[in-house]
């Protein structure tokens, strides 16, 4: 039987941290931030992490 491949998309969007969380990015953080309200821009910087529901499904695309 053959080696299940990763998810090439999900693995350059996700990691792995030491305690088994999954780190993400967070949205609209391209370009065109000077319309965005400080507040909301400070939000962003804050690391994100995937929620439990969803995180065997991404561990299955990254393994």
């Amino acid at each position: 039987m053959p080696k299940m491949k990763s998810v090439k998309g999900a693995v350059k969007r996700f990691k792995v941290k030491k305690s088994g969380k999954i780190k993400r990015g967070t949205a609209y953080r391209s370009h065109i931030l000077t319309k965005v309200d400080g507040k909301h821009h400070r939000k962003m910087r804050a690391p994100k992490y995937i929620h439990k529901v969803d995180a065997n499904n991404i561990k299955e695309m990254i393994v």
